[in-house]
């Protein structure tokens, strides 16, 4: 199944254990004014399915991915992919881009691996508030 086909936006992958992904999917959801996004977590069956076709393990996730119709955004591009569509003032944040992606993403990867010693690990996946529902996968 195609799910980018499934929506009218990029789908964004996050690990919805991960308390720091999870504050960044509500802090997306709540920001999208245009509510293009749509979220799956990786521990949704959709969310696994279109983490193993592009080569990430859903059980070891180490990189956030987005989905915009054939183009895939992973690590720091992907977060200022959606940063960049969030509009003024968020889109402040892709100045990042001046950086080579050849140092951003080792600092991206490096946050990714120490996520849960970083900012918490919870013990049941995050659930988005009622208002956000008809966008998540």
């Amino acid at each position: 199944m195609r799910y980018s086909a499934m929506t009218d936006g990029p789908i964004i992958l996050f690990d919805a254990e991960c308390i720091l992904c999870s504050a960044n999917a509500h802090f997306v959801l709540k920001h999208d004014r245009a509510a293009s996004f749509r979220l799956a977590s990786i521990q949704s069956a959709a969310g696994a399915d279109i983490c193993r076709r592009n080569g990430i393990d859903p059980h070891d996730p180490a990189s956030l991915l987005v989905v915009d119709g054939t183009r895939i955004h992973r690590d720091s591009d992907g977060v200022l992919f959606i940063y960049e569509r969030l509009g003024w003032p968020w889109r402040l944040v892709t100045v990042c881009r001046l950086a080579p992606v050849a140092l951003r993403d080792p600092v991206y990867r490096w946050i990714a691996r120490h996520r849960y010693r970083l900012f918490g690990k919870r013990s049941t996946c995050w659930v988005a508030p009622p208002e956000y529902r008809g966008r998540i996968l």
